[in-house]
């Protein structure tokens, strides 16, 4: 169905009317539970007052504050998608705290999925990613059972508090399937599977060969790939509808602020790939095995950011662009991004990758036989480059090298068979 933009004097009236009733009604519900009701838990009467809706709509409105703060850009272009960015992690964040809020029941829901019809993107998610969470309780003891498959990396951690929160979010343990220990009785039988099971839990029990540390308060289960049971969810209750507003709204709130903020301080080394510091990234939920080269972009017309790299003994790597909220661009229908699979390394160097970034295309006279990146519309954003699981220590590693050129030099100089 088509959608339809009702009149300004429409609206105000719907607004007015809807207020006007709701105020008035809660208000002799109040009256009447105070003198004929029953007593309630705190959480029954956050619900029936409306104040945990109240609470999630102004927490919401809040979270407008990100798209004003310093370094923001005020085109209208950015803007709207600022605010789509804003909608779609209210969206991310009821679908992980409500939909998916039973602990006793848990359920893997994707906080970031750009790949789906509707997109939920989130501090620069990787485009060869898969995020799976499960919200989880640290008081109780989990078993996760699945099959290693074929992906090139594999990883599950668990994580406490949320963006936006007290101590932002931490990851509490965290286990990569190069480190798994697959179940020998299972694997004489279908070698090819790789079975394993993992267990969750405060304490680790005894003869358990995969383990995962939980501390005593709310978690979160994140994982890059797999899939877990099914358990009955319970039927709703009030804590768990406030519980999951307030979380939801939180996840808006804090992490637009967070990630406008480092889209700011990114904006200190714009159009150079430094090394993200790897403390920084772990108390965000990053993955520890990754060494991330966090970064902003920005090109004028004629203009193009060239980056070389020589990739160090690694599982994979990859680069990506973003707009500047961090969302990855639409990778779905642009080459936003590449990786090791699937970039063309350098024709008189095969142990290094040449990457352009360009509004226009260098490869469309055949001049750059090489690894093009779109910027979808963009003049600016965020971007990274990842070496995932490098074999090399952090004082070894080769960094990326960018540098903005002219686009019509550099095409030419190819054109002549040299190179600047």
């Amino acid at each position: 169905m088509a959608g339809t933009s009702l009149p300004w004097l429409t609206r105000f009236l719907l607004r007015f009317f809807l207020g006007v009733y709701r105020t008035m009604a809660l208000r002799v519900l109040t009256v009447r539970r105070r003198f004929f009701g029953e007593r309630s838990s705190p959480a029954d009467e956050r619900v029936l007052t409306g104040a945990a809706w109240s609470e999630f709509c102004d927490t919401l409105k809040s979270a407008g504050g990100a798209l004003v703060a310093p370094g923001a850009p005020q085109d209208a272009f950015n803007q709207a998608e600022g605010y789509r960015y804003l909608a779609r992690l209210a969206r991310a964040g009821l679908e992980n705290f409500l939909e998916c809020s039973d602990v006793e029941a848990p359920q893997l829901c994707a906080i970031a999925n750009g790949s789906r019809a509707a997109r939920i993107c989130i501090g620069s998610d990787n485009p060869d990613n898969l995020y799976e969470n499960a919200t989880i309780d640290g008081g109780l003891e989990y078993v996760v059972t699945g099959t290693r498959g074929t992906v090139q990396y594999l990883g599950f951690g668990t994580q406490s508090g949320q963006y936006g929160g007290k101590g932002g979010l931490s990851t509490v343990d965290y286990l990569e399937a190069e480190q798994l220990v697959f179940d020998p009785s299972r694997d004489a039988v279908a070698p090819a599977e790789r079975t394993f099971e993992l267990v969750l839990s405060a304490v680790r029990p005894p003869d358990v060969r995969n383990w995962l540390r939980l501390v005593p308060a709310s978690l979160r289960i994140a994982r890059r790939t797999s899939a877990g049971g099914v358990a009955v969810p319970r039927p709703l209750t009030s804590a768990r509808l406030d519980e999951g507003l307030q979380s939801a709204a939180v996840l808006a709130a804090g992490a637009s602020s967070m990630f406008s903020k480092w889209a700011r301080d990114f904006q200190s080394h714009t159009n150079t790939l430094p090394l993200f510091d790897q403390q920084r990234s772990n108390q965000a939920g990053g993955d520890p095995n990754i060494r991330y080269y966090h970064s902003y972009w920005r090109l004028a017309p004629g203009e193009v950011l060239r980056i070389r790299a020589r990739p160090p003994p690694c599982r994979a790597w990859n680069f990506q662009l973003n707009n500047h909220w961090m969302e990855s661009l639409d990778y779905r229908y642009h080459r936003v991004h590449t990786n090791s699979t699937l970039a063309r390394p350098d024709e008189d160097d095969p142990g290094a990758v040449t990457v352009l970034v360009s509004h226009s295309d260098p490869n469309a006279d055949g001049v750059f036989r090489g690894n093009h990146i779109e910027t979808v519309g963009h003049t600016c954003g965020t971007m990274c480059f990842r070496w995932i699981a490098p074999r090399v220590p952090d004082e070894l590693l080769p960094h990326p090298v960018a540098e903005v050129l002219s686009f019509d030099e550099l095409m030419r100089t190819y054109a002549s068979g040299h190179r600047l």
